[in-house]
């Protein structure tokens, strides 16, 4: 916040005073304070500011003979209790107004002595430091983004609520790193650019360039005549240029337990409905923190004003693209000689029981379900009389790990009912039942939804219909190779095709990803997600070139 010099003049003005009773008068050890006097110095004032240099500062004191605290009434809705009886209070109407400040001196056994005070302040608030901030100084621009790599980044809360509550913080929901991405639903939200302007005369403005879709909360899509029902990236014209006033803040941050979340103070309001990306109907965000790099902003649902949404964005564009922290290859299986797969590197599941999910296939063990040839291990789904076959391997007993990066590069099989998978299991699944092992679900795809991909984990909060999952669309998933990979660490997991990061999830050690996983590569027919089987299929294919574990 900018430094106000203080020229301040003093005013001791004519104060009324209505006693509660006789200045004089006691009962035992009850006594009412006497001789309140109240003066106001309103910061800035000079010979061209008689009425405040602006800031609506103003610091008041009040002094009473016997008197135990002050009960401050501002005249602008906004009340104080003191101790001391001097107090610093921001009058944020802007422009000249007049208040009549109240304060009650308070003695022993709650006697009063009240009077009050009438001044003029001048207001027009400003924060230069968030200006400079937020664009880079007078004749700049900065532009920000979305900060998709942080958890939280679109948030919300309860809007109000007593100290403790967290109505200060998302609560209820906080996003997952880049959770919106990999749809089309909402990937649209990390595309937005938010572009702030300071002008020589220290004016702020601002545009949005939102690539020509914003990502609309499912209670405003009439405002684009949507239908979807809930939030949807629509397509909707934000060029031009919004002007950005700032104001003080109606919300007492300095009572808030947590000081990583202490607003700085000052509300943005723009004009002509603007707004900060994410479609909530509202044009006012309050700054919640302000850095060169970091801005956290709050704001309240005007179709429900008991929600806050809570904002992060960055001067970092976002990016998908994996940086892996794991690049020491410690097991592999190129299949480069032909035959059966490795026994040193993979075992069978075998049988037909459904396996959980109501599939159709029997597993087998058969070269006609699962061969290397020619560098590449196939397996196929094959029909057969009235059902069909196929092959799961599995490095169970041979090969369990716990984090590294897993890189599979596939090639997918086509026809309706097909569901091939790429995952991994927790090796403790026979005595830690799923989903409380935990299961990475690094690729799957199912042939009467061609072209999409699903990255899933599974575990107790989130498991089955339910899961912590993203998807996202590979045009080529049949007809060419593309790498499917897991990054797993203690702290996240994040699901990528070809170093494309479209999932990404938050790992604690609350959950039961940090123990020993073992690989499975399958394709199972129909059942719960791979859904009817087209009465056309005869066989196809999952084609992989190599699996290979980094560490």
């Amino acid at each position: 916040m900018k430094n106000i010099l203080k020229i301040v003049s003093i005013l001791v003005l004519t104060v009324l005073f209505v006693n509660c009773q006789d200045d004089e008068a006691n009962f035992g050890d009850i006594v009412a304070p006497n001789d309140l006097t109240i003066t106001a110095e309103i910061v800035g004032v000079d010979a061209t500011n008689p009425n405040g240099d602006g800031s609506g500062l103003v610091v008041l004191k009040a002094t009473a003979n016997n008197a135990i605290s002050y009960d401050f009434d501002f005249g602008d809705g906004l009340s104080e209790v003191v101790p001391s009886g001097e107090v610093t209070h921001r009058f944020s109407l802007v422009g000249l107004n007049t208040y009549n400040v109240v304060v009650n001196a308070i003695g022993s056994g709650g006697n009063k002595t009240s009077g009050s005070i009438t001044i003029d302040v001048f207001s027009s608030f400003d924060d230069l430091d968030a200006k400079q901030l937020l664009t880079g100084g007078a004749g700049s621009s900065k532009t920000w983004y979305w900060a998709a790599e942080e958890i939280g980044h679109l948030g919300v809360g309860p809007a109000n609520g007593s100290i403790g509550d967290g109505f200060w913080y998302p609560q209820w929901y906080a996003a997952q790193p880049f959770e919106k991405a990999g749809s089309a639903e909402s990937e649209c939200i990390y595309t937005d650019q938010l572009i702030f302007s300071l002008d020589a005369n220290n004016q702020l403005s601002y545009q949005l360039d939102n690539n020509g879709q914003t990502y609309f909360n499912g209670a405003y899509e009439s405002v684009v005549g949507g239908s979807a029902g809930y939030d949807f990236c629509y397509d909707y014209d934000t060029s031009g240029t919004s002007l950005v006033s700032l104001a003080p803040t109606s919300v007492d941050w300095s009572v808030v337990p947590d000081p990583a979340f202490m607003s700085r103070g000052t509300v943005m309001n723009f004009s002509d409905g603007n707004f900060m990306g994410y479609y909530v109907g509202t044009s006012s965000y309050e700054i919640i923190e302000l850095t060169e790099s970091i801005m956290r902003v709050r704001c309240i649902d005007l179709n429900n004003t008991d929600l806050a949404w809570y904002h992060t964005f960055t001067t970092q564009e976002p990016s998908q693209g994996l940086e892996t922290i794991y690049t020491n290859l410690v097991w592999s299986d190129e299949f480069d000689t032909d035959g059966a797969p490795n026994p040193a590197n993979w075992t069978y599941d075998l049988g037909a029981s459904g396996w959980g999910n109501q599939e159709v296939q029997n597993y087998t063990n058969n070269l006609e379900n699962a061969e290397v040839a020619n560098g590449m291990l196939k397996i196929t789904a094959k029909a057969a009389g009235s059902g069909y076959t196929s092959a799961r391997l599995k490095s169970e007993g041979l090969y369990e790990f716990t984090y590294g990066r897993v890189e599979v590069r596939a090639k997918l099989p086509t026809g309706g009912g097909t569901w091939p998978a790429i995952w991994m299991l927790g090796a403790d699944y026979q005595t830690n039942t799923w989903p409380a092992c935990g299961e990475i679900d690094i690729m799957e795809h199912v042939g009467n939804n061609q072209n999409t991909i699903y990255g899933t984990l599974h575990y107790p909060e989130a498991f089955g219909g339910n899961a912590d999952g993203s998807e996202t669309t590979v045009d080529t998933a049949s007809t060419e190779f593309h790498n499917y990979t897991v990054e797993w660490t203690p702290d996240v997991i994040k699901i990528v095709v070809d170093d494309m990061v479209y999932h990404t999830f938050a790992n604690t050690a609350a959950t039961p990803f940090n123990s020993d996983f073992f690989l499975i590569l399958n394709i199972a027919m129909g059942g719960t997600f791979g859904g009817n089987i087209d009465p056309a299929f005869t066989e196809s294919s999952m084609e992989i070139d190599y699996v290979r574990v980094y560490q």
